[in-house]
């Protein structure tokens, strides 16, 4: 394959542009945050993301290389097709659901991070526990897309995939390293915008090839492979069920979420963006499916990729740019090639920001130095960026198991975090112990059920099992969802288990060595202030509440305060006076 320099060319300038709107960004909001602020104006923008620069911001962060590529190879591979292509209905109705249930109380009482909560109620051990894998999730979500984005650039212009990874990480950091949360804001919406036209621009090109057949008869009728809308066998139901889950409710707890649902000026809108990036992530998918249809009703050995096909060659992952570079013209692939890279940075400075974030905020300065300087803590976080950014590269470049890695990560956000975090938002008189219980409960689950990704032989093989042609045991039994559930109930059982034991005097003080029950108002438990800022939330907010001892059993487990917010945003606040 010859080296393409109107290819180059066209990426150099792509990304010369988003630079330039990071830097841009950053230098117009660089006097935002008042004296001490600074370091909560590049975690969550001010609080002044509006409606359009952050409807675009939380699209982008789902819309990435990702789920622009995996969508269309879903449709695109024989074995599944539309019917198992999830995650443009999965991620919608997570965005519909965190809007619903999640973003309003996250944003009402100011928390400016995901993890706060947490280190709120159960304390600063536990908040650094549910770090950990809320950090692989971001790092290897990162270095799995920045190894999509090498891959696909090589596909299209033919350069080396090591240089094309390390550009653009260095891009992608950079941008987030001057500006923060307002540089990936603002460049969200150029990359979100590019998106949307390089492929919308590609479709009627790819379609009308003439090796491409109708995709309305291939989509029924099997003509070079099996019809591209798929089936799902009565044997795979559950294992279907079980990732539409995952997708749904663990797209939910991500930092990368929340951190635009914080940024914004007041609960309403945060639950706003929530159902705009719903919409959003439907439309963005619409060519991303249309491409891997056209994929699937092509001609292979009439176009100058010639024989055998994609799919036969191992390479299904890459049928989007493979389609943009066989079956359009070359300036119409090249600018579809901006569009793909597009996707995969604004999904990676997301995720480089978030991490540096948590690990700033709530391991550094709530665990560690809590007397530190907001002078201190922003450089706490342009290093970290280095060092998150530098690593997700590394691991894009070294790592033979990424995606394997990614996957296994994000089942433990979903079987770990977001089970802790219902509880923490919903359920009264959880604590520490039930926490570390349901969090060991859920980890072991997952562990010992295997990841086929990783070569990683299940410990426990649960009805439905079998082995594929490779030997590797594929679980049927949706038992990641029942790692959840267990966790979520292990959590619950063993805290009212603790507090049972503790206030009846079963087990004596002293052996409430967490401070979760008996001492529940002690250092290790952070005060409300030190989380959120005063200005944030109402007064009775602030005020400490004495543990109840005679509950009945609908108010002991439902936490009816997390459903009567009181949003203290300055829009609702001006409307009330006047």
């Amino acid at each position: 394959m010859a080296f393409h320099v109107e290819g180059l060319v066209a990426i150099v300038v792509f990304y010369l542009a988003i630079l330039a709107v990071g830097i841009w960004a950053a230098w117009k909001t660089k006097n935002t945050g008042s004296e001490g602020d600074r370091s909560e104006a590049i975690i969550v923008g001010g609080r002044d993301i509006g409606l359009l620069v952050g409807g675009f911001t939380m699209t982008a962060t789902w819309v990435g290389g990702g789920y622009i590529n995996g969508t269309a190879e879903a449709v695109y591979v024989p074995d599944y097709g539309l019917a198992w292509a999830q995650a443009p209905i999965g991620y919608s109705l997570s965005l519909i659901l965190g809007g619903l249930f999640f973003a309003k109380p996250m944003r009402s009482k100011g928390y400016v991070t995901m993890l706060d909560p947490f280190q709120q109620l159960y304390g600063k051990r536990m908040g650094g526990l549910l770090f950990i894998p809320a950090l692989m999730g971001e790092m290897f979500w990162a270095a799995a897309i920045f190894s999509a984005l090498g891959a696909t650039i090589s596909v299209i212009i033919d350069i080396n995939v090591n240089i094309s990874v390390i550009i653009s990480a260095l891009i992608a950091t950079m941008y987030t390293l001057v500006g923060g949360l307002y540089s990936v804001a603002y460049t969200d919406v150029v990359q979100l915008f590019c998106i949307f036209l390089g492929l919308w621009i590609s479709v009627p090109f790819a379609m009308s090839h003439p090796a491409v057949t109708d995709i309305g008869l291939t989509a029924v009728h099997q003509v070079y492979q099996a019809p591209w809308l798929g089936s799902i066998n009565s044997l795979d139901i559950y294992t279907w069920l079980d990732n539409f889950f995952l997708l749904t409710l663990g797209g939910i707890p991500w930092q990368a979420y929340f951190q635009r649902v914080l940024s914004s000026s007041s609960a309403t809108y945060a639950q706003v963006l929530s159902f705009l990036a719903a919409f959003g992530c439907l439309v963005m998918a619409i060519p991303a499916v249309l491409i891997g249809a056209i994929g699937a009703s092509t001609a292979w050995n009439q176009t100058d990729y010639g024989v055998p096909d994609p799919k036969s060659k191992k390479e299904a992952d890459m049928i989007l740019p493979i389609v943009l570079q066989y079956l359009c013209p070359v300036y119409i692939s090249f600018f579809g090639l901006g569009a793909v890279s597009a996707a995969v940075m604004s999904s990676a400075d997301s995720s480089i920001l978030s991490a540096s974030s948590m690990f700033a905020r709530n391991i550094y300065q709530l665990s560690f130095r809590q007397n530190a300087s907001d002078r201190e803590i922003v450089w706490v976080m342009r290093i970290t960026v280095l060092l998150f950014g530098a690593s997700a590269t590394a691991m894009a470049l070294l790592a033979s198991s990424v995606y394997g890695l990614w996957y296994l990560s994000s089942d433990l956000v979903y079987i770990i975090i977001f089970p802790q975090l219902l509880c923490v938002l919903f359920i009264k008189g959880t604590n520490t112990y039930g926490a570390i219980a349901g969090y060991l409960f859920g980890l072991v689950l997952r562990i010992t059920g295997g990841e086929p990704y990783l070569y990683l032989q299940p410990l426990i093989y649960y009805p439905g099992w079998y082995q594929d042609d490779n030997n590797i045991y594929i679980q049927r039994f949706p038992f990641k969802t029942l790692a959840m559930l267990t966790s979520f109930v292990t959590n619950v059982i063993v805290s009212y288990l603790a507090k049972y034991l503790f206030e009846s005097g079963t087990l004596p003080p002293k052996l409430d060595f967490l401070d979760a029950v008996v001492a529940r108002y002690s250092r290790e438990h952070m005060d409300k202030a030190t989380l959120v800022k005063s200005d944030n939330i109402v007064l009775n907010e602030l005020a400490p509440v004495n543990p109840r001892h005679s509950l009945t059993l609908s108010s002991t487990f439902t936490n009816k305060e997390a459903f009567n917010y009181v949003d203290s945003s300055p829009e609702l606040s001006n409307t009330e006076d006047n």
